[in-house]
């Protein structure tokens, strides 16, 4: 894979105004460039760069070596890019003489069962740390505070958390805090450009991913606002491109009067531009959604999406191997280590800018 930095684009659009078991030992494992080339092929290719605008912080590890595990929802371009950022954190503290293995696995689909098994078998190959980004609060959770009732250093990160107000144990978040706020911004442009009345609709993603409920909440709760909009229909696509586009060809159907169609996910925007395309409603439906997947962008700049929420993966997976190396030094979370949520940003990114992310992320 081509590798571009996301977060140096991020930074700059900021300051102007805007597997089955698939496995990487330190990033670098052949099953797990297999399992991601088939699932997110037409997704993601980053262009390469000289290098990153993120440097380490001035936490000096104090050993030479440390293991982690990391395990996500899905396998999907999505974490690909989160774990270009773990590579990167992983180079420059080797630069510094420190050895960073880690292990970056999850399915093929959403499995909050899965999930637990894996952290069930992680805690017992002798971890310096677990990180989980979490796939169903109630189901992960319980498991969570059993490890760390056992004495196991386990914190979340990228997409999806377990707050202490879930009632999970964990020691930390790396990752968007602000989900909830992405969903009602997107929201509140799309009323805004159905002018704040009509039809509209909703793909919710994967049921019980905390990330995706707390988008679908901030919608629901723009929608409210408005009673001019009516919310016809939301259905979860469960992360696939291929059900949004099933359930978006429903909409278009069912609904003839259609004027919007949220999406909350990376892979949802993208099956329902390319329903909408099929249909000949270029132009009638308003589309917004998350994130910088390559043919979401493209719509974006033909004008089939009207706004993409992109959130900055390569920092957070950057983020996350720093906050680990100090979890594993035995540091609590404190203003000269890290915070309890390390908050990462997301842009919105419209139809004029979309070629310039385009042109610099592949």
């Amino acid at each position: 894979m081509k590798r571009k930095f996301i977060s140096v684009l991020l930074c700059a659009a900021m300051i102007a105004g805007l597997a089955v078991g698939c496995a990487s030992s330190g990033g670098s494992g052949e099953g797990e460039k297999e399992e991601k080339k088939e699932s997110t092929e037409g997704a993601i290719e980053l262009k390469e760069e000289n290098g990153s605008e993120l440097v380490l912080g001035d936490y000096a590890p104090e050993k030479k070596e440390y293991n982690f595990y990391f395990t996500y929802k899905l396998v999907h371009a999505w974490w690909d890019a989160v774990g270009l950022g773990l590579e990167e954190a992983q180079k420059q503290y080797a630069d510094k003489g420190i050895t960073i293995n880690y292990e970056y696995v999850a399915p093929p689909a959403p499995d909050a069962i899965d999930q637990v098994n894996r952290l069930e078998e992680a805690a017992g190959r002798d971890f310096d740390v677990i990180g989980v980004d979490v796939n169903d609060i109630e189901i992960v959770t319980p498991t969570i505070n059993n490890l760390i009732d056992q004495g196991h250093k386990i914190m979340t990160f990228s997409s999806s958390d377990a707050t202490k107000e879930d009632g999970c144990k964990r020691i930390a978040y790396v990752g968007n805090t602000h989900n909830y706020q992405d969903g009602a911004d997107l929201a509140e442009i799309l009323a805004e450009k159905i002018e704040y009345k009509g039809q509209v609709a909703a793909l919710a993603g994967t049921i019980g991913a905390p990330c995706h409920e707390d988008r679908i909440a901030g919608f629901k709760d723009v929608m409210k606002k408005y009673p001019d909009i009516e919310v016809v229909e939301i259905q979860n696509d469960n992360d696939s491109v291929e059900n949004s586009l099933t359930f978006t060809e429903g909409f278009l159907q069912k609904y003839p009067d259609l004027k919007g169609i949220f999406c909350n996910n990376m892979s949802n925007p993208i099956g329902a531009a390319q329903a909408v395309v099929d249909a000949g409603k270029e132009g009638d439906i308003v589309l917004v959604g998350m994130d910088h997947d390559k043919r979401a962008l493209e719509y974006l700049r033909d004008g089939v999406i009207q706004a993409l929420g992109v959130q900055d993966c390569f920092k957070m997976g950057f983020d996350t191997i720093q906050v680990a190396i100090m979890i594993a030094d035995g540091k609590e979370v404190g203003e000269d280590t890290y915070p309890e949520q390390t908050e990462e940003q997301t842009v919105i990114v419209y139809p004029e800018n979309a070629q310039e992310y385009l042109d610099k992320l592949y």
